[in-house]
C-alpha cells in the first residue's frame, strides 16, 4: 500500500509540478498563469496534449518544442521532477489526509523557494494560502493542533519581523525582506510554534553552506550580499514536516 501511495503522489505531485513551473515561469513576467493555452516561448505554437504530459513530455521532445526546436526552458522538467519527489515521499510517509496536507505544503513552498531564489519575491498570496490552510488542516484535526499552529504564525511573524526591525535600527538599512516573516508565520501555521526553532538553525546551517560554496567558487560575499532567506526557510520547513511526522 506504501508504494501504491507513494506512485499515487508522484504522478499528482507531477500533475502540480506543472502548473507551478508555469507560474514560477510566467508570473513574474506579468503573463497569464490560468487562462489560455500553453505554447512555445519561441514560435508561439500551442503545444500538444503530448507536450503537455509532465516529466515524459520533456524527456520525449528531449527538450525541445516538436515545431521550431527551441529549447523548452529546463525549469519546467526540474521543478516537476522535484513537485513529483515531493507528492511521493510525503504520500508514502503519510498515507492519506496527512500525506496529501503535507504534498500541499511541500508544492507551496517549493514555488516560494523558485520566486524567492530567481526574483526575491515571496507573492502575499501564496504565503497568505499557505497560513490559512495550515490553520484549517489543524481545525480539522491534523496535527499540530489549532492553538500551537496560531501561536505559531504570531510567533513566526513578529519574531522575524522584530529581528528585521532591530536590525535596521542598529545598521542602518533593511536587512530582511518584507515577505520573510509572513512566510515564517505561515510555517509556524503549519508546523507549530515548537518547530520553529528548528526551521531557523536548519536554514541558516543551508545558508552557510551556500554562502561556503560561493567562497569556494571565488564570487565575492560580503556583508551586505544578498541571499534567499525565504527559499532558505522553504527548503529547511519541508524536511521539519518529515521529521515530525516520523520519517527522518
Amino acid at each position: 500500500m506504501v508504494a501504491i501511495w507513494a506512485g499515487l503522489g508522484f504522478i499528482l505531485g507531477a500533475i502540480v509540478g506543472s502548473f507551478l513551473a508555469t507560474a514560477a515561469i510566467r508570473w513574474p513576467a506579468g503573463r497569464e498563469v490560468t487562462r489560455g493555452r500553453s505554447a512555445c516561448d519561441h514560435c508561439d505554437r500551442k503545444l500538444k496534449p503530448m507536450d503537455l504530459i509532465p516529466i515524459a513530455g520533456f524527456l520525449i521532445r528531449r527538450g525541445r518544442c516538436g515545431s521550431c526546436g527551441g529549447a523548452i526552458d529546463r525549469r519546467h522538467l526540474l521543478i516537476e521532477v522535484a513537485a513529483a519527489l515531493i507528492g511521493g515521499v510525503a504520500l508514502a510517509v503519510a498515507p492519506g489526509p496527512a500525506g496529501l496536507a503535507g504534498a500541499l505544503f511541500g508544492w507551496m513552498l517549493l514555488l516560494l523557494g523558485v520566486l524567492d531564489v530567481e526574483h526575491f519575491w515571496l507573492p502575499d498570496r501564496v504565503t497568505g494560502l499557505l497560513a490559512l490552510t495550515g490553520i484549517a488542516f489543524g481545525a480539522a484535526g491534523l496535527p499540530p493542533y489549532p492553538n500551537d499552529r496560531l501561536i505559531g504564525l504570531a510567533l513566526g511573524f513578529a519574531g522575524l519581523w522584530l529581528t528585521g526591525l532591530l536590525y535596521k535600527a542598529l545598521r542602518g538599512r533593511e536587512g530582511l525582506g518584507g515577505g520573510d516573516p509572513k512566510l515564517l508565520g505561515a510555517i509556524g501555521a503549519w508546523l507549530g510554534w515548537a518547530a520553529l526553532p528548528s526551521v531557523l538553525v536548519l536554514a541558516g546551517l543551508v545558508g552557510l553552506g551556500a554562502v561556503l560554496v560561493a567562497r569556494l567558487r571565488g564570487d565575492a560575499v560580503s556583508a551586505t550580499t544578498r541571499l534567499p532567506l525565504g527559499a532558505l526557510m522553504a527548503m529547511a520547513a519541508w524536511p521539519v514536516w518529515l521529521l515530525l511526522n516520523g520519517m527522518l
